[in-house]
Parts: C-alpha cells; sequence; structure tokens
C-alpha cells in the first residue's frame, strides 16, 4: 500500500499510497451484496434484484463509502510502516481520481513528529535551594488570618487607616455623581491622597477632595483625570480584630495555638517546597531545551501562537486596554511559542522513552484536589476544561509533563551551595 516516502524536511514527509485494484474491488462488491440483500426494486423481491440493476443504483454510492472506508485505514497503515507520527491532518497533493478495477493512487504530506537523537536527561546539574521557616513567616501567616476574621462594627468616628466607609461623591459641576459608595480607606480603589484626607472625618462631615485617578484606573470615567471630589460620609466602621489565642486556634479547627503554630510552619514549609520545586524544574527544563537541537513542526508553533494571541487578547480585554497590532504582536509571542513547543515535544519524547503515563485516577484525583482548592464542585471543573480544550486532553497532558519533570528531577544532580 505504501510505496515511497519522501523526505519534504525533517519534520514534513510526502507519502505517495496506492491501493490494488482487486483490494478495492473486492470491498466493494462485499459491500454491493449487502445492499442487494435489503434492497427492494420493482419487479423483485427483496434481497432477488440483479447485481447488475443493483450496480446501476447504488454502485457510486457505494464506490464512496468504500473509499471514505479504506482511505483513513491505508494512511493509518502507511503511518505505521514509515514510522512517523503526524502533528496534522495529511493534505492530499492532487484530487481523487478513482476508477473501477484500476489501482487507486494518491500522494499526500504531512507534518510530523521530529526524531529526537540522543536523549541526555539524567543527572542534570540543579542548585539546591534550602528552605526555612522563621517565626516572621508565621505571625505574618496568623494575622492573615485574622484578618479574614475580623468583624466590621459601626461607628460615629474618627475615620482611620483600614476603617470601611460608605460614602456619596459628585464633581462640582455634575458629570458624575455615585451614591453610596462603600470603601476600604487605604485601598487602591481611590488615589492615597484621597484616603489621607478623609482620616479624622466623622459620620455626615462634608470635605472637597483634588485628586489624581491613574491611567489604568478600573472606572474609564476617571481614568487618568484629575478631579475635584465633593464628599459626604455616610457611614463608618471600624475593624475589630479577634485575639490571636487558644480560641482562635479552636476556631481554626486546631486544639491550642502552639498546635497552630506548628501546623501553620508546616504548611508555609510545603508552600516554599513546591516553590522551589518549581524553580529547580524551570531550570531543569531549560537546561534541556539548551542541550538539544531539532527541527519544529511549524503548524505547531502557528497553533501555539494562536493560543498565546488568545491569552493575550483576554488578559486585555480584562485590563480594558487596547490590542495592539496584530503581525506585531504575532512576532513578539512566536520566541515563546516556539519554546514552549520544543518543550513539550522534548518531554513527550523522554515520556515515551520512560513509558509514562496518566490514567485515569490519575486525572480523577487531580480534580479532586483542584476542586478542594478552589472551593468548586468537581464537575464545574470538567466542565471548564471540556469547554476550554474540548475534552480533557489538556489536562491530561499538563499532568503527563508533571510526571516527566518529576521524574527528570529524580535523577537530576542535586549541586549543594549558598
Amino acid at each position: 500500500m505504501l510505496k515511497v516516502v519522501e523526505d519534504i524536511s525533517t519534520t514534513k514527509k510526502r507519502l505517495k499510497i496506492e491501493i490494488p485494484a482487486d483490494t478495492i474491488e473486492k470491498e466493494i462488491q462485499g459491500s454491493l451484496e449487502k445492499v442487494r440483500k435489503t434492497a427492494t426494486l420493482p419487479g423483485f423481491r427483496t434481497g432477488k434484484a440483479p447485481m447488475t440493476l443493483i450496480e446501476k443504483k447504488y454502485g457510486k454510492k457505494v464506490e464512496g463509502e468504500v473509499l471514505d472506508r479504506m482511505i483513513p485505514q491505508v494512511y493509518a497503515e502507511a503511518l505505521t510502516r514509515a514510522e512517523i507520527t503526524p502533528v496534522t491532518d495529511p493534505v492530499l497533493e492532487e484530487g481523487i481520481d478513482f476508477k473501477r478495477h484500476r489501482p487507486f493512487a494518491m500522494t499526500l504530506t504531512v507534518e510530523v513528529m521530529p526524531k529526537i537523537d540522543d536523549l541526555v536527561y539524567e543527572h542534570v546539574a540543579i542548585r539546591d535551594i534550602p528552605v526555612s521557616v522563621d517565626d516572621a513567616d508565621i505571625i505574618s501567616v496568623l494575622k492573615r488570618m485574622q484578618e479574614e476574621k475580623a468583624i466590621y462594627e459601626p461607628s460615629e468616628g474618627p475615620i482611620n487607616g483600614n476603617d470601611l466607609i460608605s460614602f456619596d461623591y459628585c464633581t462640582p459641576e455634575g458629570d458624575i455623581s455615585v451614591k453610596d459608595q462603600i470603601y476600604k480607606v487605604g485601598g487602591s480603589l481611590f488615589p492615597k491622597e484621597f484616603s489621607e484626607r478623609l482620616v479624622g472625618m466623622k459620620k455626615n462631615d462634608e470635605l472637597s477632595i483634588e485628586t489624581t485617578f491613574p491611567e489604568d484606573h478600573v472606572s474609564e470615567k476617571l481614568a487618568g483625570k484629575h478631579l475635584t471630589l465633593q464628599v459626604v460620609v455616610k457611614d463608618i466602621k471600624k475593624v475589630n480584630l479577634p485575639d490571636i489565642d487558644d480560641e482562635f486556634a479552636k476556631d481554626a479547627g486546631i486544639d491550642n495555638l502552639d498546635a497552630l503554630k506548628n501546623h501553620v510552619r508546616e504548611e508555609i514549609l510545603k508552600a516554599k517546597r513546591n516553590e522551589v520545586t518549581k524553580i529547580q524544574k524551570a531550570e531543569m527544563l531549560k537546561k534541556l531545551l539548551d542541550s538539544h537541537e531539532f527541527d519544529l513542526p511549524e503548524s505547531m508553533i502557528e497553533s501555539e501562537i494562536a493560543a498565546l494571541l488568545f491569552n493575550e487578547a483576554s488578559r486585555k480585554d480584562q485590563e480594558g486596554k487596547v490590542d495592539r497590532d496584530r503581525e506585531v504582536l504575532k512576532q513578539e509571542l512566536r520566541p515563546d511559542a516556539i519554546r514552549n513547543v520544543k518543550g513539550s515535544l522534548l518531554l513527550a519524547a523522554i515520556g515515551k522513552k520512560e513509558k509514562v503515563s496518566v490514567s485515569e485516577d490519575d486525572v480523577k484525583n487531580a480534580i479532586l484536589a483542584m476542586a478542594r482548592r478552589f472551593a468548586v464542585p468537581p464537575e464545574n471543573l470538567i466542565k471548564f476544561y471540556i469547554s476550554k480544550d474540548g475534552s480533557l486532553n489538556g489536562l491530561k497532558n499538563s499532568l503527563f509533563e508533571e510526571k516527566v519533570l518529576d521524574l527528570i528531577l529524580s535523577k537530576a544532580a542535586i549541586e549543594k551551595g549558598e
């Protein structure tokens, strides 16, 4: 069936395939016989019509169905014989010219996975990054937990930093007017000098504040403008923080404060170790990319550029920024796309050699872990991945690459240092 494999490049092949006439005819006759068994033609009982009439009425349809069935099969066999893995759908170089009782020939071009020779990934030199947890780290986490449990209570004032206030404001011209604005003093919604002027004010106080809003402010009405705002304070709430003691620990599900501190220490240590692992994996992957050279399929690079463009556009929509020239942006993103594709192909080659696989349990456990982390139902995460990628293949590929990186890191040479 496969006649010739031509190298257009290291990542592009031309396949010349031929299906013998007798192989096709056998399939056609078998299909026509099946049609005959259920066909009803005027003057004949079901299944008794002459084959000449069956061929006349159904021949062209059956020929098309046979070719539709055989071409993918023959193409798959050709890929196996040629020992190549496609990364795109094949392109037919010439139109299909099929005639009964003649061999059927076709020429296809297809981009393929590059062959990566001399894979070297053991004993990659990676720096050791010691981690430790000091009392300041623990105190910082406990204070954050304390703030999360804060209660705001009504107050007559005066306003201090971190108070939660409600106020009306407008410009003298009347073109901007906002009622019941909720604001935590010192927050980023208003400039620093705005918060500073509020300090010391009491309920029902009125004041005029001149301030300048940044260009990237979330409100288009305020962004980049220098305004005088007339403010009326309507409500003040002061934060009431719980004491960090044994009761505080019990509210967090821990027996006492010492046990809570130990728990926090272990969690910080785990987070720091995870961060070190990420840094080491990134360094390791960079070294592997620098030490392996191979050609990349252009279609994979273009697909990655398209994905990066989509992410960039989504980010700019969220930030309310104007999109730049698409072609300029594509050129800027191309180096990142090349690095991403090269990394994926290299990890795929190492994973294949090491027989790394991702099981259904791996996927299930990853979804459950993310669901707990983000406090969302697992089915919502599944819907997210399917809406994003059309399947869970994107998640499976991420898990696969992490497994490969874990394996390479386990074989790395960790260099002790400062």
